[in-house]
């Protein structure tokens, strides 16, 4: 399945692009602003220059002789020429121009007032009751440029602080989605073995309103469980003494009995009943399993633990000179599972592998130092199919050992429960045959869940 997208990365990116696109968009627009005011500044400069050499050209041309041609004033230096000017008279015949002017610059006829051509800017004024017309040029290309530069200018920036932009924001998301990313780490904490409610203090409204729905939700889903499991408990409670003493009677029953018909049928009876007594007793552990108390507040050492249930295992028949028992020197992994509950655990795993692997081969039990504990057998290989459907309840495999198909699925509840994992493997780890179970404890300490559940509430 395709990974989830981040929303803070998906966030802190978009508002980064969103960021930038909007500095861009607002540096085209003074750009805009800029050339129209650039545009006022250069036309004013047009019209005061050709207002200013408009007088003084009059002057050069009414003293000059006539007949001489037109005029070319010097230039006194060289230098970058914006502004080039022409005077003509009405029929278009040039009296005057700067040094630097190039006739093909302006229109074949002058006239007053602005205007433009491919490559100009020009203005023209009128003197000597029309009778001349001075225009001043100034390129395109130095508007084009100098809007440029300016625009270039404002963008500089935006090229330099994008990275600090993308940073900050990604920040100020991360810091603001803080409250998101701790909620879901509280609704993923829950399980069958903790069904408190999540803290709600702290939250954005938004979250708030969330969280409470879920602790609400949490509440009912609690409530029915517990109906559940009570109901299961006190069942397989209730049943456990008439089976008891049913049981014994019908034991009694088959040592009197003579040799025939009746035994046969009290043996099958006492067959019968103690397969209810087997089942009511996995009905009690499936109830611990799936309810509360799985987890302990400290870590606990659970080597001794297995030691204890080991040797317990060994009396019964068959199984003393079957097991073997690999523990580390030193535990280095805390786990927080209540010692009771990981007995009941690894009870199931080693009484399944005793009943299931072969009887002339050992069960190996080993606990590394991290806590992982495998319980190996060897026998038959389980096929993949079959693999998967023997963890869950009441489903077995092709066997013709005694049980109610509640041993696997109890041990996965528990592991489960207690932040943990159980892993099924066929054939075992470093053999060709056989059946491993391999026990992962998590050991992140549980929620308090007194505290939790009064803030919960607030």
């Amino acid at each position: 399945m395709r990974r989830a997208a981040s929303l803070q990365r998906r966030l802190g990116l978009w508002l980064a692009v969103a960021l930038a696109l909007t500095w861009l968009i607002a540096t085209v627009c003074a750009g805009v602003v800029i050339r129209h005011e650039l545009d006022e500044a250069y036309d004013s400069a047009l019209q005061e220059t050709a207002q200013r050499l408009l007088p003084l050209a009059v002057a050069d041309l009414v003293e000059r002789e006539a007949g001489r041609g037109p005029r070319r004033v010097p230039g006194m230096a060289e230098h970058d020429e914006f502004l080039t000017y022409l005077v003509r008279d009405r029929s278009g015949a040039v009296l005057l121009h700067s040094h630097d002017a190039d006739l093909e610059d302006f229109p074949a006829r002058p006239r007053p007032g602005f205007r433009d051509t491919a490559t100009h800017r020009i203005y023209g004024e009128r003197a000597v009751s029309g009778t001349m017309i001075i225009e001043v040029a100034e390129p395109l290309e130095h508007r084009r440029e100098a809007t440029l530069d300016a625009t270039f200018a404002l963008l500089t920036p935006l090229s330099l602080l994008l990275p600090l932009v993308v940073l900050g924001t990604w920040a100020l998301v991360r810091f603001n989605l803080r409250p998101v990313v701790d909620l879901g780490r509280e609704i993923e904490a829950r399980g069958a073995g903790n069904l408190g409610p999540v803290r709600a203090e702290g939250l954005p409204r938004e979250l708030g309103v969330i969280a409470e729905a879920l602790n609400r939700l949490l509440d009912r889903l609690r409530r029915t469980l517990e109906a559940e499991r009570n109901f299961a408990s006190n069942s397989a409670h209730e049943l456990r003494t008439p089976l008891a003493a049913a049981l014994a009677q019908t034991q009694r029953l088959v040592a009197e009995a003579p040799e025939g018909e009746l035994k046969h049928r009290a043996q099958q009876v006492e067959a019968s009943l103690a397969r209810l007594s087997r089942l009511s007793e996995k009905l009690l552990q499936l109830a611990r399993a799936e309810g509360g108390g799985l987890l302990a507040q400290a870590p606990q050492r659970l080597g001794p633990v297995l030691e204890h249930l080991v040797d317990d295992l060994r009396r019964t028949p068959g199984a003393g000179d079957r097991l073997q028992l690999a523990l580390p020197e030193e535990e280095t992994h805390g786990v927080h599972i209540d010692p009771d509950a990981f007995a009941i655990l690894m009870r199931n795993l080693i009484e399944n592998a005793l009943k299931h692997g072969d009887v002339d081969r050992p069960v190996r039990v080993a606990m590394s130092a991290d806590g992982v504990v495998r319980v190996a057998n060897a026998g038959p290989v389980v096929d993949p199919q079959t693999l998967v459907r023997i963890g869950e309840r009441f489903e077995r495999g092709a066997t013709r050992a005694l049980g109610v198909g509640l041993g696997l699925a109890i041990a996965r509840r528990i592991a489960e429960g207690a932040g943990g994992s159980l892993e099924l493997r066929s054939p075992a780890i470093g053999t060709d045959d056989g059946f491993e179970a391999i026990v992962r404890l998590g050991s992140s300490p549980p929620p308090a869940p007194s505290g939790a559940s009064r803030r919960g509430r607030r």
